[in-house]
């Protein structure tokens, strides 16, 4: 299991924005081929800093949809509204406590 995380910083302005694409996009993207789960987190001190995880069968998958169309029309728009550069990780789960 692969866990994507990307941190954006956008500009304040285009929040909205984000969200709204965001939002219009969500289910497809939960519903592509190997995506397990998608969560959309908000940073509680900067209110134009989010955060993407999402959970991929592997790292195949993650990179299916990477190179989708979907991917490639929602990114674009999402860039355009940056005011820093995003981060990215490709991560493996060790362990989980619940």
């Amino acid at each position: 299991m692969i866990v994507r995380i990307v941190k954006m910083t956008f500009k304040e302005e285009a929040v909205p924005a984000f969200l709204e694409n965001f939002h219009k996009h969500k289910a497809q993207i939960r519903a592509f081929a190997g995506c397990e789960r998608l969560l959309l987190l908000n940073d509680i001190h900067n209110s134009n800093v989010y955060f993407t995880y999402s959970w991929w069968q592997g790292e195949e998958h993650l990179e299916a949809y990477r190179k989708s169309e979907l991917f490639q029309g929602v990114w674009a728009f999402t860039k355009t509204l940056f005011k820093a550069k995003p981060e990215a990780w490709s991560t493996q789960e060790i362990e989980a406590l619940r």
